[in-house]
């Protein structure tokens, strides 16, 4: 049977449960670090605020990076976090299609693991010390700085994120530069702002808690900052000629007989092909074909290594051909070649 190089949307459902389950995971895991730091019956408790909130800051930042390498946040991306998913989508290395559908995931793990570590641990959650682990301003601080200082410290991480993205040999280390950021900004803000920086850490504590006062600037800020550092990053990018491949490039060529064939993957419809999620990390180059010409075919190299927005170590690594006036290639059979390649079989 004739089949020609669709694409399938088919796995977008399992990769938002993927999220929700992450999501639920790090609250969970937020709500359990403050229980037993803040709590005063916790044998484990830290009485000064500065020295807890830098603890809490290097386990947030330990249990984020974990949870990017799991094997859930390989599949999906690790991102946690809506404001790291719109960020990735404006910097055009996720496709809209998925926004939505992982934006709720969080939203709803943010829930789901607050209530879960209630469960767990009891009262002390629900204390007036722990109070759900819902974060709010410090002393003095107003609403307006406090909504700068979320919209900064979320820009930051964004822009963080778009360097890595932006050198190949940096991508192995993006879980752990996002990890670092986070828990930078937690040390720094946490007594401060609040340091949250992501709408999904302060829902659920927040609306568990009763105390929604604040979650005008909580849930906004950090998509602000995603859509400012998104911004930087752009022209940051412009001016040092760095140049990320779109999620929505053309992805069809002229191809002759029998020729290995990279596995494609397009973003700007939400759709993809192959087993992996469509989480198209930067790439250096594009091929260009002029029309009616067979295309080269070559991988454009892209991070080996599952971060957020990258595509998972164990998903085949994402490449493109450009798109010509001919017809795209139709498949009589594909078979796997190597980890990272397809063969095609053209008639």
């Amino acid at each position: 049977m004739m089949r020609s190089v669709r694409v399938t949307r088919r796995l977008w459902p399992s990769r938002a449960v993927d999220e929700f389950v992450l999501s639920t995971v790090l609250l969970f895991l937020a709500v359990t670090v403050v229980r037993w730091l803040r709590d005063p019956g916790s044998a484990l408790r830290v009485v000064d605020i500065n020295v807890a909130i830098v603890v809490i800051a290097a386990l947030s930042g330990t249990v984020l990076t974990a949870l990017i390498l799991s094997p859930p946040g390989r599949r999906s991306g690790g991102h946690m976090n809506p404001a790291v998913t719109v960020s990735l989508w404006l910097m055009g290395v996720f496709p809209g299609r998925g926004v939505l559908p992982y934006v709720l995931a969080q939203l709803a793990g943010s829930v789901a693991g607050t209530g879960l570590a209630r469960l767990v641990w009891g009262r002390p959650v629900s204390g007036p010390v722990v109070g759900w682990a819902a974060l709010g301003p410090g002393p003095g601080w107003q609403p307006l700085s406090v909504l700068l200082a979320e919209v900064g410290g979320t820009a930051a991480i964004v822009l963080v994120v778009g360097f890595v993205l932006a050198h190949d040999r940096l991508a192995r280390l993006l879980p752990y530069a996002v990890g670092l950021s986070v828990a930078l900004v937690i040390a720094l803000l946490g007594t401060r702002s609040g340091g949250s920086v992501n709408p999904a850490r302060q829902l659920g504590p927040a609306l568990l808690a009763g105390h929604t006062e604040d979650l005008w600037i909580y849930l906004p800020a950090p998509i602000l900052g995603a859509a400012l550092g998104a911004g930087l990053d752009r022209i940051l990018g412009r001016l040092l000629g760095r140049r990320r491949l779109p999620a929505g490039a053309p992805r069809t060529a002229s191809v002759p007989r029998a020729v290995s064939v990279p596995r494609t993957a397009e973003g700007a419809d939400g759709s993809y092909e192959g087993d992996g999620p469509v989480l198209v990390a930067a790439a250096p180059t594009v091929l260009r074909a002029s029309p009616g010409e067979a295309a080269p075919l070559s991988p454009v190299p892209c991070p080996p290594s599952s971060s957020a927005g990258v595509a998972p170590s164990n998903v085949p690594l994402v490449s493109r051909v450009p798109s010509v006036p001919s017809s795209p290639v139709r498949l009589t059979s594909v078979r796997t070649a190597t980890p990272t390649t397809e063969r095609a079989d053209l008639p």
